[in-house]
């Protein structure tokens, strides 16, 4: 594996975990939203990764039926959860059913805050592969002066 080839793979874990990130954001900002612009309370959504080849000429050329396929992570789709939703006997609210309860997301602000920590967890691995890359490519430059 050529240093490029480190760079993509880092490149791409910080890509998805980026979205990850952002995704459990948007679960944490709407825990009490009961209404969206489709006219239901707010869904969790979470994020879905797969592998996949990262693609570089060179190594494909000398690869050898021993070797290992290098892989990186993309995000292949953001869905929305099938948690059934939180019912909450409160009359008084504007999105109140006719029995008095109202509809809220099933977010477990814990479970995202942990989710969380793991996404800027994996983050950071990557964006430290990255820099570890990065001095390599200028050791090996120093070397050759």
């Amino acid at each position: 594996m050529d240093f490029m080839t480190a760079m993509d793979i880092a490149a791409s874990g910080m890509s998805s975990q980026r979205t990850h990130m952002n995704t459990i954001s948007m679960n944490l900002a709407n825990v009490n939203t009961t209404k969206t612009a489709d006219g239901g309370p707010y869904q969790r959504k979470e994020v879905v990764f797969q592998s996949v080849p990262v693609s570089d000429r060179f190594e494909s050329m000398m690869r050898s039926e021993l070797d290992r396929e290098v892989k990186g992570v993309k995000v292949v789709r953001i869905q929305k959860d099938d948690r059934p939703l939180k019912q909450v006997h409160d009359p008084g609210h504007p999105d109140a059913d006719q029995q008095g309860y109202v509809s809220y997301p099933d977010i477990n602000v814990v479970e995202e805050m942990a989710n969380m920590l793991t996404a800027t967890r994996a983050y950071e691995a990557n964006l430290s592969s990255m820099t570890t890359v990065r001095s390599m490519v200028a050791k090996a430059l120093q070397i050759a002066r």
